[in-house]
């Protein structure tokens, strides 16, 4: 028995509100004082939690906590109003934006923490509603690349294919760019697993992370190398002969394309590329190549680039050509950030996607959504701009000039953030709806406070692709609504509310059914009873009596016009922007054990703060010796775009010629100021991960 049940009777099962592991918690007590504790009988993180989950109670009666709608005065201030006086201003907003500049003149920013109920809605709201094609989201910034080369390699993006238990049977695990020791800590009882099972784990990082410090082997490779690296380890597949010529040969197609792109990586090469030693991309070849079964997991680090999605078809290829795809504790998948970062790139608030993963510029698609939502083909707008370049278009000629943020806060996750801030500020008109007063809604002119995950109803969709469902635990504060009222009550005063009718947010979650019926991400046969009764259920779902699909590809079989799945011949190519002697360091960001994201949330939550109070620029020794630096020191880290002041940790954790800083402060302390918004050509992501930089020591007076 969990240990809340002899002390509570109204226990409540539900999800962490955090990251895309989604771990199953019960919650009990009342809303001011909610107690939580690990859910052993959800099969994910079967109890465990990390810090972030056990202390995550703490914001739904926090101080700081929005009650009630905020509007800016004559005299510029935010101050309290109705909800009629704040949807009243919201709608005229958009109105007036859109009466002098056109439809796109609307814009609408959503989140991958919102549910999948939400996050339909929030489309259907964009494009029923305010009929504008621009609508993005900031998944934008965490999952696109990765998802645009599933697309284009399997015809589907699935996060993990498999369920997240298999990783304990893999032979060998080749992990990218990932630090999950930190960003989903319950996660590892996997990978101890796995090491148990005699398991190997290979970890490419340009730091030691406490993730890496766990591998068997680690990678250490030069920031922006890791198609370099990718395409190294298949020359050694490729000339040890450790290829599954037959699986290529009946599965696949254009492998012959990266046969002879490949042959040019040889090791010597590849070593002078990436930085790391010949005898390590050998050994870790000779691991992989040699496993009975194994996985290739990638993280943000090769996917935050402007080369993202050829990074990730670099090392897709590697699967494929290992026949590693479909087979049991095997092939390629990406490890999902956000609460429902999966989820979220599905239903409707990416600017080219509609409902079940379904194309914007697809006939048929739009046919089938305009029945469902009962308006004409010709009505639903054409694809719109990215995240970044719908945020940095913003109060210009052809830009967004009335806008709505959902559970976003764009002026921290932003890449050149100080512009974006800027960029804000010149819109005719904003709104935010939030639960906290985040750097992004100081700026609104209408911020709309948003109920909490304990206190609403909703499905999310894990990294496995596991549909599962939150349940409310306690009413939102008097004053609060829920994102799913707000939209409807929007949607009214826009003269459109015939569209949104909804008695329940299951009501949401029905429509979004027939919505992604015949999709690719069919959630068609997914209802609540069934969800409750599996303990979640896996997409594609065509029908009640189906069970779901935990595991993709078994049948050697890809949802792509040939049925196969398509290798692509990537090349190496250098960052944006690569030091030089003026900006001679590479700067890469990330995230840390006690924060998440932005930090609206975990700033603001006392444990975690005091875990790291503050963001830390670290150092190898040897550079902070040759900057006359010494542990504690305070520096200027200056890129082409901004500078900021930081202090700093020397470790010898991180490479002589890297940076790395968290991006979870806003302000003077924002590690975005800083980072380039070089955008990937397919899938539009910002390159987070990788820029030049310099620093120099602060001198105090």
């Amino acid at each position: 028995m969990n240990q809340l049940t002899h002390k509570y009777e109204n226990l409540i099962a539900t999800h962490c509100p955090y990251c895309a592991f989604q771990c199953g918690m019960l919650i009990a007590g009342t809303r001011d004082e909610a107690v939580i504790s690990g859910n052993a009988e959800f099969p994910v993180n079967r109890g465990a939690l990390c810090v972030k989950g056990w202390t995550a109670a703490e914001t739904l009666n926090h101080p700081e906590r929005l009650t009630t709608p905020l509007v800016r005065n004559k005299s510029g201030r935010l101050e309290p109003a109705s909800w009629n006086t704040a949807l009243s201003r919201a709608a005229i907003g958009f109105h007036e934006a859109q009466a002098k500049y056109g439809r796109d003149a609307a814009g609408i920013f959503g989140s991958g923490a919102l549910t999948n109920e939400k996050t339909y809605l929030l489309g259907k709201f964009a494009r029923v509603a305010l009929g504008t094609s621009n609508i993005d989201y900031n998944g934008r910034f965490c999952m696109s690349s990765a998802a645009a080369a599933g697309n284009k390699a399997f015809g589907i993006d699935r996060g993990l294919p498999f369920p997240v238990a298999d990783i304990a049977d893999a032979e060998v695990i080749l992990l990218i760019g990932s630090n999950i020791a930190e960003t989903m800590p319950p996660l590892m009882q996997y990978f101890d697993a796995q090491r148990r099972n005699g398991g190997k784990l290979i970890v490419v990082d340009p730091r030691t992370s406490t993730t890496a410090q766990a591998a068997t082997l680690h990678l250490r490779l030069t920031p922006g190398s890791d198609a370099a690296l990718a395409n190294g380890l298949m020359h050694l597949m490729v000339r040890d002969e450790w290829i599954d010529e037959e699986f290529i040969l009946g599965n696949t197609v254009g492998f012959e394309q990266v046969r002879s792109t490949a042959a040019s990586y040889w090791p010597e090469r590849v070593e002078r590329i990436t930085g790391v030693p010949e005898a390590q991309i050998i050994e870790a070849a000779r691991m992989l190549g040699s496993a009975k079964s194994a996985m290739i997991l990638t993280g943000r680090g090769p996917e935050q680039q402007s080369q993202g999605v050829n990074n990730v078809l670099a090392f897709i290829n590697i699967a494929l050509a290992l026949g590693l795809v479909g087979k049991p504790a095997s092939g390629y998948g990406c490890l999902t950030g956000q609460g429902n970062g999966q989820g979220g790139r599905e239903h409707g608030q990416k600017a080219d996607q509609l409902p079940g993963y379904r194309k914007i510029d697809d006939t048929a698609a739009r046919e089938h959504i305009a029945a469902v939502w009962g308006i004409a083909e010709e009505e639903i707008p054409k694809a719109g701009k990215s995240a970044y370049e719908m945020l940095d278009a913003m109060g210009q000629s052809g830009g967004v000039r009335a806008m709505l943020v959902m559970g976003s806060n764009v002026v921290v996750s932003s890449p050149r953030s100080e512009r974006i801030r800027e960029r804000l500020k010149k819109l005719d008109f904003l709104a935010v709806s939030d639960f906290f007063l985040s750097e992004t809604a100081e700026l609104a002119d209408v911020v709309f406070p948003a109920a909490q995950w304990a206190e609403e109803e909703g499905t999310m969709t894990n990294l496995e692709g596991r549909v599962i469902l939150r349940h409310r635990a306690f009413a939102p504060p008097d004053g609060v609504m829920t994102d799913i009222e707000l939209l409807c009550r929007l949607a009214a005063l826009l003269d459109r509310a015939e569209y949104f009718t909804y008695e329940s947010t299951r009501d949401v979650f029905d429509e979004l059914r027939q919505a992604t019926a015949g999709g690719l991400a069919d959630y068609s046969g997914i209802t609540y009873e069934k969800i409750e009764d599996q303990n979640g259920v896996f997409w594609p779902c065509k029908s009640e009596a189906d069970a779901g699909t935990p595991r993709l590809f078994t049948d050697g079989r890809f949802p792509t016009k040939s049925g196969r799945a398509q290798f692509h011949a990537v090349q190496h190519q250098a960052p944006a922007e690569v030091p030089t002697a003026r900006f001679p360091l590479y700067l890469t960001t990330g995230r840390l054990l006690s924060q998440y994201q932005s930090g609206t949330q975990t700033r603001r939550i006392g444990q975690l703060t005091k875990m790291s109070p503050e963001p830390l620029a670290e150092l190898h020794p040897q550079t902070a010796r040759r900057y006359g630096l010494a542990q504690g020191d305070k520096v200027w880290i200056e890129t082409k775009r901004d500078a900021a002041k930081f202090k700093i940790k020397v470790t010898p954790n991180i490479r002589e010629d890297t940076v790395f800083l968290p991006f979870h402060w806003g302000g003077a302390q924002a590690a975005n100021r800083l980072t380039n918004a070089a955008l990937d050509p397919i899938s539009r992501m910002p390159e987070f991960k990788v820029c030049a930089a310099r620093i120099s020591k602060v001198i105090e007076e």
